[in-house]
């Protein structure tokens, strides 16, 4: 049985920083390319980024990271604003695809002004 658990959400003043976490489980973790999306209240989930690319509004506050070892990707979010807000998605797509097989529960995010 596949898993993604994500991890590491919370509340932040802006300008601040969270790291999140996606731990995969039952798949062949080197063979997928998991990304990250994320859905702000009323709004429809927009792609945020993974480790080959990204959404142009997270360019230089967001870093993304895998490692095999533990079978976990990661996401560094700086300087966060309001407007990253949302629940935060991991989601596994098989080779360097974009249909996403498997996606996890979610993380709130949530930036205060």
């Amino acid at each position: 049985q596949v898993q993604l658990v994500e991890s590491g959400g919370g509340l932040v003043q802006a300008g601040g920083s969270l790291r999140l976490s996606c731990a995969a489980s039952g798949l062949s973790f080197n063979l997928y390319t998991i990304d990250w999306y994320r859905q702000a209240p009323g709004k429809e989930r927009e792609f945020v980024g993974g480790i080959t690319h990204f959404a142009d509004s997270v360019k230089d506050r967001f870093t993304f990271s895998r490692d095999a070892a533990k079978n976990t990707v990661y996401l560094q979010m700086n300087s966060l604003e309001p407007e990253d807000t949302g629940v935060y998605y991991c989601a596994a797509a098989y080779g360097g695809g974009t249909l996403y097989e498997y996606w996890g529960q979610g993380t709130q995010v949530t930036v205060s002004s």
